[in-house]
């Protein structure tokens, strides 16, 4: 094969209680992105439908991972690459994730899966330290992983894999108002007290066990978040309102994916997830703020390959 179209799915981070260590995929959300070998040993980009992003390799997360998995392999060919965008940067739900672990994973696939998993990650944070300043995983990894995933440690990087429960329905809300990641990482404390720090590291091993033995009122109990949240809502309109009628529609828990805009709820089962959504969409629909909703299942198997072939030239 010389030519792979591919699905990067779209991911939430942080869970509530997990800030900065945990995430999921989604199954119905992410972007498609076409990569063709060429004989030029560069990177290019020769197309971009769906938001508005740099065709300079060096700026564009998918340009840097490639460039950077290319330089490491030494790799004989060089790659064009096609972006299509299904979601909008700045929405909370790994935009910049998406396009940094879609390439890390086509490339992969390029040099014959040389790279592990841990390895794909650590390349896509390139991307994510290029979109945002900071090397984060916990997008990346779901999205790579996919299913849940916790960011165990950063120094070594440390990634583990966590049981989806079969029942469990994720419903988002994505207002159509950018809030940039970094921006909103300067509102979070930088010191919090002994009680708050009990208070969530007990939500994060709640969570946890809840979903490997599908606990749903634990995962219910556990998705609490004393540090981001707080901190983050007054940057989303109606997020108040929004997690109240959730909650009040049978949601799980409810909270800010990733940094936002974009408010997730979690639930058991897809009939309560459409409730959940229908609440969302009463909520939003008197504000005058345009919106997209999703409801989905957890997307266990991370990027995939959609198509590939051969062009003879």
């Amino acid at each position: 094969m010389n030519t792979i179209t591919i699905f990067a799915p779209a991911t939430v981070a942080n869970v509530s209680c997990g800030f900065d260590a945990m995430g999921f995929a989604l199954e119905t959300l992410g972007d498609k992105m076409t990569f063709t070998k060429t004989a030029s040993k560069k990177i290019t980009i020769s197309k971009i439908e769906g938001a508005e992003l740099p065709f300079d390799t060096d700026k564009n997360v998918a340009g840097v991972v490639a460039q950077a998995m290319l330089k490491d392999s030494n790799a004989a060919f060089g790659v064009n690459i096609e972006i299509y965008k299904n979601f909008k940067p700045g929405s909370g739900l790994g935009s910049s994730a998406a396009s940094a672990s879609g390439t890390a994973f086509a490339i992969n696939q390029f040099l014959n899966n040389k790279y592990t998993n841990l390895e794909l990650v650590k390349f896509a944070m390139l991307g994510e330290i290029a979109a945002c300043g900071s090397a984060i995983a916990d997008n990346v990894a779901a999205a790579i992983y996919g299913g849940f995933i916790l960011v165990r440690s950063y120094e070594p990087l440390d990634i583990i894999s966590i049981p989806t429960p079969k029942e469990l329905m994720v419903t988002a809300i994505h207002p159509q108002i950018e809030v940039k990641t970094a921006d909103a990482r300067k509102v979070i404390p930088s010191k919090i007290t002994l009680k708050t720090a009990i208070a969530q590291w007990a939500n994060v091993g709640g969570l946890i066990s809840g979903l490997h033995t599908e606990n749903y009122d634990l995962i219910a109990n556990s998705l609490v978040d004393y540090v981001a949240e707080p901190a983050r809502k007054h940057l989303i309109p109606y997020f108040d309102e929004v997690k109240e009628s959730s909650l009040k529609s049978g949601a799980l828990g409810v909270g800010i994916s990733g940094s936002g805009p974009t408010i997730f709820a979690l639930s058991k089962g897809i009939e309560t997830a459409n409730k959940v959504a229908e609440a969302m969409q009463k909520t939003y629909s008197e504000t005058g703020i345009k919106y997209e909703i999703h409801v989905s299942k957890i997307n266990e198997t991370g990027s995939k390959i959609i198509t590939k072939w051969n062009i003879i030239v």
